[in-house]
């Protein structure tokens, strides 16, 4: 299982909101790919453009506020995002993200754009390797690691059934 992330950080402030992540009228489709393509859009228009695969994204209260569509956390996993670090998340989005295999943490780090940020989900530590700054969290509990190596809550149904794709 892949356990620790280390990239560089897209830094955001308090309250994004699921359609700062994802405009609505992208919401046509599940793939994450097709979502990724516009991920900030308005936000940040060169986010798709810039951002590499590992990076961390970075922000502050109440992440991924409003809509409990699941595309948003689908969104930045099709961008290439492997973890977010907030302070706070809205609960739906913190949930969602859990059952697609999002790693998910709340903790305050200081960090600026393009710091490198490395994540331990197993000691429960957050590191900006730029600055020195370092914060812990409350691991997650074995069933949700299990379910983040999963790649999510249907991958783990289909395993537990038996299923073949």
């Amino acid at each position: 299982m892949n356990d620790s992330f280390k990239g560089k950080a897209w830094v955001f402030d308090h309250n994004v909101d699921t359609d700062q992540i994802i405009p609505a009228k992208y919401l046509v489709t599940m793939n994450n790919a097709e979502l990724a393509k516009h991920a900030f859009e308005d936000a940040r228009p060169q986010f798709v453009k810039r951002v590499n695969r590992g990076d961390v994204l970075v922000a502050g209260r109440n992440f991924g506020c409003g809509s409990s569509r699941e595309h948003a956390p689908r969104a930045l996993i099709g961008v290439g995002i492997s973890c977010v670090v907030a302070e706070s998340f809205a609960r739906i989005f913190f949930r969602n993200a859990i059952n697609i295999g999002l790693p998910v943490i709340e903790a305050s780090i200081h960090a600026s754009d393009g710091d490198i940020i490395a994540v331990d989900l197993k000691n429960g530590s957050v590191d900006n390797l730029t600055t020195g700054n370092s914060a812990v969290f409350a691991k997650y509990p074995p069933f949700v690691m299990m379910l983040i190596e999963k790649g999510g809550l249907v991958p783990y149904t289909k395993e537990m059934l038996g299923c073949r794709e």
